[in-house]
């Protein structure tokens, strides 16, 4: 990759934006704009340009990638779509295929998506993991580079996909000159800085979901299995393995993300100090729960404040 931009030796960039039933038009008309930007710039230094084509119906045109954008209404492709058998074959022809959020639905019923390392919005992890669990899914991460598969995770990560291509083909130079002018943030962005934990509660196991409600109401305890297995009403095994079953994680994991979702909170709606909240959440130690937050969020607990707060900080208040 270069650090300067493309010159009249580097070829047009053809684009796809697959506007299939549902898709969300604000992405496609957002990546177009993005797009339309990053010709501009590359033209005026006598560079190509990234050529548009909204594609609602298969084209016999070759496209150098072709994008599949979220959707607002749940759609999610199916294995008999003809756009997908389009999709398919543009693939074999050497297009990269990208997707936003659901539209990693559509890439997953091309059959394309086995063993590659995968991301979607972190809300649909479940649904997607359920329609295709030989794809290795990464929800923490907003962009996933697979060299000939490329997926972003929310619905916002259009703009993350569109400078990641604009990159490829323009260098990083022009991926600057382009985020600049959008006044957008060109890197360092993870989906678990906005991730929630939410966890299972409809798994029908009265005795585990007085577990939750009491972990919920006790999040400053450190408390055993023999504990939590004694609020169920079940033996240390039987707890051990209904728990997993219901929610999907050991006790103490579960304990340890509803700690962190809890910090999350006291973080964006108060001005306590990091460790009070530390404290509040079941950290007599700050240095721990620094470690654990980060480890969670991506972030500090200061810059998880600094983004994410809704109280504004005083003079002479710290974060810290």
């Amino acid at each position: 990759m270069t650090n300067t931009m493309r010159n009249t030796t580097i070829q047009d960039f053809k684009v796809a934006l697959v506007n299939y039933p549902g898709a969300q038009l604000a992405a496609i008309e957002g990546l177009a704009d993005l797009f339309l930007v990053a010709s501009r710039k590359s033209m005026s230094e006598g560079g190509g340009q990234v050529i548009i084509q909204r594609i609602s119906a298969p084209l016999e045109a070759a496209f150098d990638a072709v994008i599949f954008p979220p959707s607002l209404d749940g759609a999610r492709g199916t294995g008999e779509d003809k756009l997908i058998a389009w999709a398919v074959g543009q693939h074999q022809r050497g297009a990269r295929l990208c997707s936003v959020c659901a539209g990693a639905f559509w890439l997953g019923h091309a059959g394309l998506l086995t063993g590659r390392p995968v991301t979607t919005h972190w809300a649909l992890e479940d649904e997607f993991r359920a329609a295709f669990p030989a794809a290795r899914l990464c929800p923490e991460h907003i962009l996933i580079d697979d060299n000939d598969i490329v997926t972003a995770g929310g619905l916002m990560a259009w703009v993350d996909l569109g400078l990641f291509l604009v990159g490829l083909w323009g260098g990083q130079a022009l991926v600057s000159a382009t985020a600049r002018h959008l006044l957008v943030d060109p890197s360092g962005r993870e989906q678990r800085n906005y991730r929630s934990f939410r966890p299972n509660r409809a798994h029908g196991d009265a005795a585990i979901l007085n577990v939750q409600h009491w972990l919920e109401a006790h999040p400053d305890g450190a408390a055993s299995v023999e504990q939590l297995a004694a609020v169920a009403g079940l033996s240390g095994r039987t707890f051990l393995r209904r728990f997993q079953a219901a929610t999907g994680l050991p006790p103490s994991t579960y304990a340890q993300q509803l700690r962190v979702e809890k910090a999350r909170g006291l973080l964006e709606r108060t001005r306590n100090p990091v460790a009070q909240i530390a404290w509040a959440v079941g950290y007599a130690d700050p240095s721990a729960f620094a470690r654990v937050f980060k480890g969670v969020t991506g972030l500090s607990a200061g810059e998880y404040r600094r983004r994410f707060g809704t109280v504004r900080m005083g003079r002479g208040l710290h974060s810290t």
